[in-house]
């Protein structure tokens, strides 16, 4: 049985994947999985890897719950980078392969069927020494 969170996060993934292939990045994985985590999308633009962590939020009536990039706490972000360096290294990516993390903040307002969309480039800042 799949719950209203992950059904959430589905619909925020797809949305984010359209908007991405819209702005030319080709999206070449999903919900990549490691034991150190996992990353929502992983991209390719102009030769740069983008690791992407989508948060989608439905609206309530008090917007109590927070931006949905503040879901991604020091902790998330630790486990970004952990599993995205697994990726380059199990891809056979160089040390010196451009990447980084970003972050696609989805909020939905089930009422008028709109979503809103912030894409934060560079979100995180790790050191690049792997």
């Amino acid at each position: 049985m799949i719950t209203f969170r992950r059904e959430l996060g589905n619909l925020g993934e797809r949305l984010a994947c359209e908007y991405l292939e819209k702005q030319g990045y080709e999206i070449v994985a999903r919900n990549y999985q490691k034991k150190c985590g996992e990353i929502d999308l992983i991209a390719k633009k102009n030769k740069i890897i983008i690791f992407i962590e989508v948060k989608t939020r439905s609206k309530n009536k008090n917007w109590e719950c927070g931006l949905p990039e503040e879901a991604v706490n020091f902790s998330k972000q630790r486990k970004i980078i952990r599993t995205a360096r697994s990726y380059l290294f199990e891809n056979h990516y160089s040390g010196k392969t451009d990447w980084q993390i970003d972050i696609i903040a989805i909020w939905l307002d089930w009422e008028t069927r709109r979503a809103s969309l912030n894409h934060i480039k560079n979100a995180v800042v790790y050191d690049r020494c792997w």
